[in-house]
């Protein structure tokens, strides 16, 4: 520590109450706790060879009823579009039936003398 002096009691204390109120602006107490919702939550099973009786747990048929129409898709749930969003695919069946046969719709990959001579050029090339 060559040209530098030694630093007294009194500069050291200032230094760390600087310090301090510098940690103080920035520090924030969180006093409320929440779960992440963007991660999955793993409940674990209790011990296998555990004495503790497991929780009965009554069954809620209006709640679970409600859980079930609140996860159907919207076609079953509503008779018609409740949004504009919900009109755009609701009717979900085919307008055209499907037929293989038809060329306006079924693009089939065929050999052309351009293709056949290309793939001849390669196969020399290897």
């Amino acid at each position: 520590m060559a040209g530098k002096e030694k630093i007294d009691l009194v500069h050291q204390n200032a230094i760390h109450v600087e310090t301090i109120r510098k940690e103080q602006r920035y520090q924030k107490l969180h006093t409320e706790f929440s779960i992440n919702p963007h991660r999955k939550l793993h409940v674990l099973p209790d011990k296998p060879m555990s004495r503790k009786p497991s929780e009965v747990i009554v069954e809620n048929l209006d709640f679970i009823n409600a859980f079930h129409k609140a996860r159907q898709e919207p076609t079953k749930k509503y008779a018609t579009p409740q949004t504009e969003s919900h009109e755009i695919g609701w009717v979900a069946t085919q307008l055209i039936p499907s037929n293989r046969n038809d060329e306006r719709f079924n693009f089939y990959r065929f050999s052309s003398d351009v293709t056949k001579h290309k793939e001849s050029a390669l196969r020399a090339s290897n």
